[in-house]
């Protein structure tokens, strides 16, 4: 068994392991209700009240590997059967109640939310409630309790609310597709739409004599995953798997870190455009700042558009930790570009569908990007390349006054603080999850130790200027 953070990881993972074997074998719509039951055998249930609830929840998975419901616009979706474990959230009076004679949590509710029972135990009426928290305030015992679950939690942008049949409910115009819930849910419930069927079909048709080579654009925060293997393995298993050739988009993220320098020394003031749910969640929250959003596009985008100038046959498929990457390529000015996402979650099902040991491969070489790009994947990584590039197209003149948000509750004071005047900088550096990309959704395992893995990463690149490294592609 692989190395996830969490049983909740291992079980999408067997799932879209499962859809791809099947697809790999044209087999899939014959052998797809079998998936459930090869994954939970007999009559005795692991996970659920039943084993036939098991497999229900179990075959919702399997719909969300396929892509899920074509009918929602969210690469987020919420599986509302699994959706049952949580207790109902909101104030609730726990058992430190001592039934005083006080109530003054009753005298300070304004809805008459509030009774008693004949022990003077104060009860409350969740149709009246409307969660203002008074009654929390107030009670010397501390007996009443805002309970919320671990996906509302999460959700730093308030996008999830719980519906009247007591399941997560996303609103799809407050979503940044970060993530942040479909980790965090101990239950499984929330999970993304997979594209893997979308990259095993490009594969297998350019492997029966289409004249198009599939492309392997790479996430930067590779370098902390798949900690089982070396990276060069890594890069050996993908061309075993039938992509043509293996690209940095750290590559990528050098070509947006010299143009977003350029645009941010014309205009003064900028914010990122490589984090596509830091961007989503401008447009959402703080429309009036959209125009300062970077003109760029993300450094998947602009690697996989020179792919494509460069080779008109080629098909390009990105890799790495996010689930806004999802989002991001059903843009009409990204859609052009890139052809599919995987995450590495997504990635390791797709080695193991192949039955590809890539501890056995020897290794390969990948190395296209500067020290610079490949930093992009943890936080203020951005804002030290675009030093870099401001230094390198001698623009020193500009004094730089980077704001590094780490995470969506940073990204919200600073845009705040923008939209006051009261910033004390001249650009924002967005990412949405904590510690940058190597924290995003889609991550095999994360933690401390994938930071020091990407500056690594970072320092073994063959070029150390980011005009160096840009200049081999002109």
């Amino acid at each position: 068994m692989r190395k996830f953070d969490t049983k909740v990881q291992h079980l999408k993972y067997k799932v879209l392991r499962e859809v791809a074997r099947l697809a790999w074998n044209d087999t899939l719509l014959e052998n797809i209700l079998d998936i459930p039951r090869s994954i939970v055998p007999g009559k005795i249930p692991t996970m659920r009240c039943c084993v036939y609830k098991e497999r229900a929840i179990l075959a919702e998975r399997v719909k969300l590997a396929m892509g899920g419901n074509s009918g929602n616009p969210n690469v987020i979706e919420v599986i509302d059967i699994a959706c049952d474990g949580c207790p109902a959230a909101g104030y609730e009076v726990t058992d430190s109640c001592r039934g005083c004679l006080a109530h003054r949590c009753e005298d300070v509710c304004k809805r008459g939310a509030i009774t008693f029972d004949h022990n003077h135990v104060a009860h409350i009426d969740k149709t009246k409630c409307v969660e203002c928290g008074q009654c929390a305030k107030v009670c010397p015992y501390f007996a009443i309790v805002n309970r919320k679950r671990p996906c509302q939690v999460a959700c730093k942008v308030k996008a999830i609310s719980i519906n009247d049949e007591n399941a997560a409910s996303i609103d799809n115009s407050k979503c940044t597709a970060c993530g942040a819930c479909v980790y965090q849910c101990p239950f499984g419930a929330i999970s993304e739409k997979s594209f893997i069927l979308n990259v095993v079909d490009l594969i297998k048709k350019s492997e029966q004599g289409s004249k198009y080579k599939v492309y392997a654009v790479v996430a930067p925060s590779i370098a902390s995953q798949f900690s089982y293997a070396k990276l060069g393995q890594v890069i050996s298993g993908l061309k075993e798997m039938g992509f043509h050739t293996v690209v940095e988009a750290a590559l990528g993220a050098d070509m947006v870190a010299l143009k977003e320098a350029k645009e941010l020394a014309e205009k003064g003031f900028l914010t990122s455009s490589c984090c596509p749910a830091f961007v989503a969640y401008i447009k959402s929250a703080f429309p009036e700042l959209a125009a300062h959003i970077s003109h760029n596009l993300s450094p998947m985008a602009e690697i996989s558009k020179y792919i494509k100038e460069t080779d008109p046959t080629a098909r390009t498929v990105f890799i790495g930790p996010c689930t806004a990457k999802k989002a991001e390529w059903q843009l009409e000015e990204v859609r052009p570009y890139v052809d599919a996402v995987l995450t590495f979650e997504e990635l390791q099902a797709l080695f193991d569908s192949r039955e590809i040991d890539i501890t056995g491969l020897p290794e390969d070489v990948l190395d296209n990007a500067s020290c610079y790009g490949r930093i992009f994947a943890r936080s203020g990584g951005l804002s030290e390349a675009v030093a870099q590039a401001l230094r390198e197209q001698g623009l020193e003149d500009f004094a730089l006054k980077a704001v590094t948000c780490d995470g969506i509750e940073a990204c919200r004071m600073a845009l705040l603080k923008k939209s006051k005047n009261a910033l004390d900088g001249n650009f924002i550096e967005g990412m949405a999850c904590i510690g940058g990309c190597i924290g995003g959704a889609g991550c095999l395992t994360h933690g401390e130790k994938n930071w020091a893995g990407i500056d690594r990463y970072g320092r073994e690149a063959l070029e150390k200027k980011i005009t160096d490294s840009v200049s081999v592609i002109k």
